[in-house]
C-alpha cells in the first residue's frame, strides 16, 4: 500500500515542479488514457506546476498549444493497426535529449509504452532525470483477442523491462499492483482514478433522447460505453441483452463508442442502437438517459466508464475486479459477477429486466458511492508520487556521488 506522504515531508525537492509528460494519446482522441492524462495535466497546471506535454502529431493541421505554465511538443507518429485515429510516436531519443538539455524537467512521466515512450525513458535516463511511468493498458491480455496468444509472455517481458527502467510505476488499483509485482514489476504505486460528478449526473437524463431510442417511461434501457473491439467481451454483452429480452421484450440496448466490431454488430443485430462516439455533455446525457450499464470487459486496468455510469445513476453489472471491485458492493450499489464467470454475468443482467425495484435501489446507491471519488484526491496522489520519485532519484544520485568520492 502507498504510505501517506505530505509535500512538506519530501525535503530536497522544489515545491513547483517542471514535469514533462510523454504520451501517445491525448484529447480530442477518445479513450480512458487520454481523458485521465488531460485531467492530470489540467490539475498540475492549476496547482502552479509547469507542464510540458510530448505527444505525436494527430493530423496534418495539428499545432502545439501553449499557455502560461504549459507547452506541447509534437512529434511524428504512425497509425496503430486496428485503432483508427490513434498513433504510435516514432523513436525520438536524440530530439528529446536535446529538448531536455536546453530545458531540463524535474520529472519525466511516461504514460504509454510505444516507441516514443521508450525514447523518453532512454533520453531521461541518459540525463539522470527522475522518471515515473503509468500502467494504463493490459496489452498482454489483449493478445489472445487478436489471435496472438503466443505473444503474451514476450509482451509481459517487454512491459516489465519498460517500466522497471523508471523509478516508479503508477497503477490505478491495489489488485493490479499485486499482479504486476507478481510478474516482476518493481516500485509500483497506486494512484486511483476519479470522476466528475458534476458532468456525470442523473440530472442530465433526457426524455427526448430516450424517445429517439424508442424508449417509453417504463422501458429499461441498457447501455454499453467503450471501444467496440474483441478485447471488450462483446459476445457476453449481446448474450446478456438477449437474456434480458427473454424476460422483458421492451428492453433496449444502446452502444456508445466505435471500433472494428461496429459494422459487424450493426449488420448482425439491427435492433441495437448504435450511438457512435460521444464526448462531454453529450456523453453524460447518454449515460443519464439509460437505466442499466453492462460492462463485461475482462481486460481493464481500471475502467473509467464504470465510475461514469455510477455517477450518472445507473445500475451497473460488471465483473468483480478493477473499478467495479473497488467501488461497488454487490446487491447494494451494483451487481458483480465472479471474474470470468459468463453465466453469472448474464444471469445478473437478466435479473434487472424484470426487477425494477432492484434497479432503482442500485441506481440511487451507485450515485451516492461516487461522491467521494473526486479528481482532486487523485491529483493529490499523483503529485505526491512525482515528489516521491524525484526525492528518491536525488537521494540515490547523492549517495552514488558520495560513494565515488569516498573511493
Amino acid at each position: 500500500m502507498n504510505e501517506p506522504v505530505s509535500v512538506q515531508e519530501l525535503g530536497g525537492v522544489p515545491s513547483s515542479l517542471r514535469v514533462s509528460i510523454v504520451t501517445e494519446t491525448y484529447p480530442p482522441e477518445i479513450n480512458g488514457v487520454a481523458m485521465t492524462l488531460s485531467r492530470l495535466v489540467d490539475g498540475l497546471c492549476l496547482r502552479g506546476h509547469r507542464v510540458q506535454l510530448v505527444r505525436p502529431k494527430q493530423h496534418s493541421l495539428d499545432a502545439p498549444a501553449r499557455s502560461y505554465g504549459f507547452e506541447e511538443i509534437l512529434k511524428p507518429g504512425i497509425p496503430i493497426p486496428g485503432y483508427a485515429g490513434l498513433k504510435f510516436g516514432l523513436p525520438a531519443k536524440p530530439a528529446l535529449r536535446r529538448l531536455w538539455e536546453m530545458n531540463r524537467p524535474d520529472v519525466v512521466h511516461v504514460a504509454t509504452e510505444g516507441p516514443l515512450g521508450w525514447s523518453a525513458l532512454a533520453a531521461a535516463r541518459s540525463l539522470r532525470i527522475a522518471i515515473s511511468t503509468s500502467f494504463h493498458t493490459n496489452f498482454h491480455s489483449y493478445s489472445k483477442h487478436y489471435g496472438a496468444a503466443l505473444l503474451q509472455k514476450p509482451i509481459v517481458a517487454y512491459l516489465r523491462r519498460f517500466h522497471n527502467r523508471a523509478q516508479g510505476t503508477m497503477v490505478p488499483t491495489e489488485n493490479l499492483r499485486c499482479e504486476l509485482e507478481r510478474l516482476g514489476f518493481r516500485n509500483v504505486y497506486v494512484v486511483a482514478r476519479g470522476v466528475d460528478t458534476k458532468l456525470f449526473s442523473p440530472l442530465r437524463r433526457s426524455e427526448e433522447l430516450r424517445r429517439s431510442w424508442g424508449a417509453g417511461e417504463h422501458t429499461l434501457v441498457a447501455l454499453y460505453v467503450g471501444r467496440l473491439a474483441p478485447e471488450k467481451s462483446l459476445p457476453v454483452l449481446i448474450e446478456s441483452y438477449a437474456a434480458m429480452r427473454r424476460r422483458n421484450s421492451a428492453v433496449k440496448l444502446v452502444l456508445v463508442g466505435d471500433g472494428p466490431e461496429r459494422v459487424h454488430l450493426a449488420r448482425r443485430f439491427p435492433e441495437l442502437i448504435m450511438a457512435g462516439p460521444r464526448t462531454g455533455i453529450d456523453l453524460a446525457t447518454h449515460y443519464a438517459s439509460a437505466d442499466a450499464f453492462l460492462f463485461p470487459s475482462l481486460t481493464e486496468t481500471f475502467g473509467n466508464v464504470t465510475l461514469e455510469a455510477m455517477a450518472s445513476g445507473l445500475a451497473v453489472v460488471a465483473y468483480d475486479y478493477a473499478a467495479a471491485k473497488l467501488y461497488l458492493e454487490h446487491g447494494q450499489s451494483g451487481l458483480l459477477a465472479p471474474l470470468g464467470d459468463t453465466a453469472a454475468f448474464v444471469e445478473l443482467a437478466a435479473a434487472l429486466a424484470n426487477e425494477p425495484m432492484l434497479a432503482r435501489r442500485l441506481r440511487a446507491q451507485a450515485r451516492k458511492t461516487t461522491e467521494g471519488a473526486d479528481w482532486e484526491t487523485v491529483l493529490d496522489d499523483f503529485e505526491k508520487g512525482l515528489y516521491r520519485i524525484l526525492q528518491q532519484t536525488n537521494s540515490n544520485y547523492f549517495l552514488n556521488n558520495q560513494s565515488v568520492l569516498s573511493n
